[in-house]
């Protein structure tokens, strides 16, 4: 048994017992002897299952919620939003469960017709992060559930709770045995990697750092496992010179301070034009002093735990480098006396384009800003990284702020506003930061086969 500790107190206050290589090898057989049976179950069937789901997470909220603060130390409104989240995501996918589609058509020559299926691609691992332990299985559940796969996940040892409460709800809802499958497992590195060598295993999604994520494409290259991952982000936020300076510190506060800053989502790199960046340092700072930290499930609390000491203390020596390198910092940037993984919100100014900061993900309350004199500037910084995820862009003049937009490489940007994420919408990056996408009308195409049928005339 393992402990699981609330990162507000320090200290543990469950225990969950950590699959080894037998419960894991046990967990792919439940998967591969249901999946046949799973795969022929009609769409209608799993998208009641998926809806059932979500109307008990809806129920199950306030719960859900507060166990998500309590393994993973984020402020209770927070958690609350995160449910709400990762509840859509039973509900857009039971829709799409019964909208999979596949084509009929004359091939050009007239001598045949074409057509093209879609089934299931398998029995599928599923990898989720810490940070957002309920979105992130059921992001990955919803979809492949849909899509008629049976599923093994593994959770991050820091928040196992949350995922095993949510598997309760979709066996509750009517899932057979065998379907989904919870493996909590340490060491995570050589479980995951026996069941991604398990021949049985079809499919490997996964959301986490890219360094996994690259060493676990190598590992799904030895049997030519499918794969869609969700990567690490450095996401930029520009404020040209037009924006509404007031919105954008609205803006950069969700954008930031969304689960404490530890979101792949996260703005991570503040670029600011130099005619408005004192204003915009100003102002965010103010607005950054004015959060209450504390334990997340406390009443007014803005800002809770990190999820771990070691983590806490990885943001705290990226803040200590870029002030040692000659940052300003104008709020923050000092780790508060007491128990508890806690950082406060900081803004660091005054930092120079090739600061190592910038190439960090920093994934915590900390908001570095660089200015720019041009929009070609602006541009080259924002992609002047090896990662893809997200951009922010500000302006009061959209045709301008789209422009920026369009120039940006990553795979989502939001335009005047601090959030992206929907369940409707598909989710992912370029470059570093992923293959795939998660949600919209393409999450259920990570879990299907294509196949084609040449049927004679």
């Amino acid at each position: 048994m393992v402990p699981v500790i609330d990162p507000a107190a320090g200290e543990p206050f469950a225990e969950v017992h950590m699959a080894g290589a037998d419960e894991c090898t046990a967990a792919v057989d439940a998967a591969a002897g249901a999946a046949d049976a799973w795969a022929a179950t009609s769409p209608r069937f799993r998208a009641d299952i998926l809806r059932r789901a979500y109307e008990a997470m809806t129920d199950q909220h306030e719960p859900l919620a507060r166990l998500i603060t309590r393994e993973n130390g984020k402020a209770l409104p927070d958690a609350r939003a995160e449910v709400t989240y990762a509840a859509e995501f039973f509900r857009w996918f039971a829709e799409e469960a019964v909208r999979i589609q596949g084509e009929f058509r004359t091939a050009p020559a007239g001598d045949k017709r074409i057509i093209v299926t879609q089934h299931p691609v398998g029995p599928s691992l599923l990898v989720t992060p810490w940070n957002f332990p309920a979105a992130m299985a059921t992001r990955k559940w919803a979809p492949a559930l849909a899509a008629g796969c049976t599923t093994i996940l593994k959770p991050a040892s820091e928040t196992p709770l949350t995922a095993l409460a949510i598997a309760e709800i979709l066996v509750a809802a009517g899932l057979p045995p065998g379907v989904v499958n919870v493996v909590p497992a340490s060491p995570a590195g050589p479980r995951v990697s026996g069941m991604l060598h398990d021949t049985r295993i079809k499919n490997l999604s996964f959301t986490g750092s890219t360094e996994v994520g690259v060493a676990l494409l190598h590992e799904a290259a030895d049997q030519v496992v499918r794969t869609s991952m969700e990567l690490g982000g450095n996401a930029p936020f520009v404020v040209l010179e037009d924006a509404d300076i007031d919105d954008a510190v609205q803006g950069a506060l969700v954008a930031k301070l969304r689960n404490g800053g530890a979101a792949c989502t996260a703005a991570n790199r503040f670029y600011v034009h130099a005619a408005v960046a004192m204003e915009f340092t100003e102002k965010l700072t103010f607005a950054m002093n004015g959060l209450r930290l504390g334990p997340g499930l406390h009443d007014g609390v803005d800002i809770g735990a990190l999820v771990s000491v070691a983590e806490r203390d990885k943001v705290a020596a990226l803040v200590d480098k870029a002030s040692s390198s000659g940052a300003r910092i104008t709020t923050g940037g000092k780790i508060p006396d007491g128990a508890g993984a806690f950082y406060p919100p900081t803004v660091l100014a005054d930092l120079d384009p090739t600061n190592d900061l910038l190439a960090n993900e920093i994934f915590g309350p900390v908001a570095p800003i660089v200015t720019f004199e041009s929009v070609d500037d602006a541009v080259r910084l924002a992609n002047d990284t090896p990662y893809g995820l997200i951009s922010y862009v500000y302006g009061q003049a959209f045709q301008d702020a789209f422009a920026v937009a369009d120039r940006i490489e990553s795979g989502m940007v939001a335009i005047n506003r601090g959030t992206v994420s929907d369940p409707a919408a598909p989710f992912g990056g370029m470059k570093e930061s992923g293959i795939g996408r998660e949600g919209g009308f393409a999450g259920i195409h990570e879990f299907l086969e294509s196949k084609y049928i040449a049927a004679s005339i």
